[in-house]
């Protein structure tokens, strides 16, 4: 594995930051982050298919610890905002150092998902406001029976019912499948794991994770529509 040294610049982390590398490895960082609450979140959703109170119980318990959720809150939207203004840096910095696009643009290297990074970013963004208003806040789906956390069971079933609503949810969750993949194997890259001889398995654990969290989210919308959670 790579083992270059990280050498600050004499500015300390903030001129470390105006670096290319540093705005990299502050996507990794806060990747990190992202990654664990989204494998944490599918985790509890999947708890929908041990029945009404299990699940009801199990958003209780989040909503019951204040503390504990909205100090996670604040690291996530942290986390979220850092992440996005280090890709915004980035994508402008790439755009300074080649001003005119290619006469034919021609793909080597990249995967599908790399291109789309930075088109599948902003959407998801879009979609977790969207989740936020509909779940968190539910402003945005007037049938919602009950507010908040009370009777969440009956409130995931209600919002899915809609078919719109359910298959953005699944195109959301095809995106972030995308995002995960290239972002996953990115991190990593960030971190200095890249290595020849690993390089293969970080490539499949990166897919592996981004399918598993994708087929996880969508299994609830999809469940819902089929009539198996009701």
């Amino acid at each position: 594995m790579s083992t270059t040294a990280i050498q600050l610049p004499s500015r300390g982390l903030l001129g470390f930051y105006d670096t290319t590398l540093g705005k990299k490895l502050v996507m990794a960082l806060t990747g990190m982050v992202m990654v664990g609450f989204v494998v944490g979140h599918m985790a509890g959703n999947l708890q929908i298919f041990l029945g009404a109170e299990a699940f009801n119980k199990y958003a209780d318990m989040l909503h019951s610890a204040k503390g504990l959720l909205y100090g996670a809150r604040a690291v996530l939207l942290v986390s979220v905002g850092l992440h996005i203004l280090s890709a915004v840096q980035l994508a402008l910095i790439a755009k300074r150092a080649r001003p005119q696009n290619y006469v034919k643009l021609t793909s080597t290297t990249s995967t599908y998902a790399s291109r789309t990074m930075y088109w599948s970013g902003p959407i998801l963004a879009v979609f977790i406001v969207y989740h936020l208003l509909h779940f968190t806040v539910g402003a945005v789906h007037p049938t919602t029976p009950f507010p908040g956390h009370v009777q969440a069971y009956q409130n995931v079933v209600t919002g899915f019912q809609s078919v719109p609503v359910a298959l953005f949810y699944i195109f959301a969750m095809g995106l972030l499948c995308l995002h995960l993949y290239h972002g996953v194997w990115s991190m990593l890259q960030s971190l200095g794991l890249a290595h020849p001889q690993y390089t293969p398995l970080f490539k499949k654990f990166a897919a592996g994770l981004s399918f598993v969290v994708a087929i996880g989210f969508s299994a609830v919308p999809i469940s819902v529509l089929l009539g198996i959670v009701q």
